[in-house]
């Protein structure tokens, strides 16, 4: 059973919608690629989906731990190379503004953003940097 189904609208614009949620998302080529950049580029996905995974992943680990990730945030950064255009980085840097006490944990919630399915699945070209501040 298919876990997306997707459209082109034209304008170089898509749209995407999880089945099992109904859900949809709209992508747009960026403006240095002939889009309008109103909406996110499906590079952009990649690179946020990379973000996210991560934070679910050291989700579960703390969830497990009951360890709770209040104030936990991030700011993604996507770094295109020009030939072939491809994603060459993709940089991110974690906040936390009350973090947990404990320097095993913290070690533990990095391994595991290390570790998590979207950071297997990338190609090895490319670069992951990890920032974490707490």
């Amino acid at each position: 059973m298919p876990t997306i189904k997707s459209s082109y609208l034209g304008n170089l614009r898509t749209t995407s919608e999880h089945l099992q949620s109904g859900v949809k998302i709209l992508t747009d080529a960026p403006v240095d690629n002939n889009g309008k950049g109103e909406a996110f580029s499906p590079t952009d996905l990649v690179a946020s989906a990379l973000g996210s995974c991560m934070v679910t992943i050291m989700g579960i680990v703390a969830n497990r731990d009951a360890v709770s990730l209040d104030g936990l945030s991030w700011e993604v950064t996507k770094v295109m190379q020009s030939s072939p255009r491809k994603i060459s980085e993709i940089i991110v840097d974690f906040q936390w503004e009350n973090p947990v006490n404990d320097a095993a944990m913290i070690q533990k919630l990095k391994n595991a953003a290390k570790t998590c399915p979207v950071a297997l699945s990338l190609d090895p070209e490319i670069k992951q940097t990890l920032n974490f501040d707490f």
